[in-house]
């Protein structure tokens, strides 16, 4: 099957309690990455915005959008751009 490119982000509510588990999620589909760009709302240090350029199977983004979505705090939303 034929890999494709989409953007994610990844909204954090709960930036300290989420980062151990969220990073170890990004670590794990890291060959999938391309880019990652990570800000931090200046008016609420506990949030914060990931978007990420990725290059993989459909498949393969749906389960790394899974398992970002299964955290407390953290909203994903992905857009194929194909």
């Amino acid at each position: 099957m034929k890999k494709s490119l989409s953007i994610m982000g990844i909204l954090v509510d709960k930036r300290t309690q989420a980062a151990p588990k969220l990073q170890e999620i990004l670590t794990k589909y890291g060959d999938s990455v391309l880019s990652r760009v990570g800000i931090h709302d200046p008016g609420d240090e506990e949030h914060g915005l990931i978007t990420l350029s990725v290059r993989d199977k459909a498949e393969r983004i749906l389960s790394f959008e899974q398992e970002l979505q299964s955290l407390e705090g953290v909203h994903v939303k992905t857009l194929n751009m194909k």
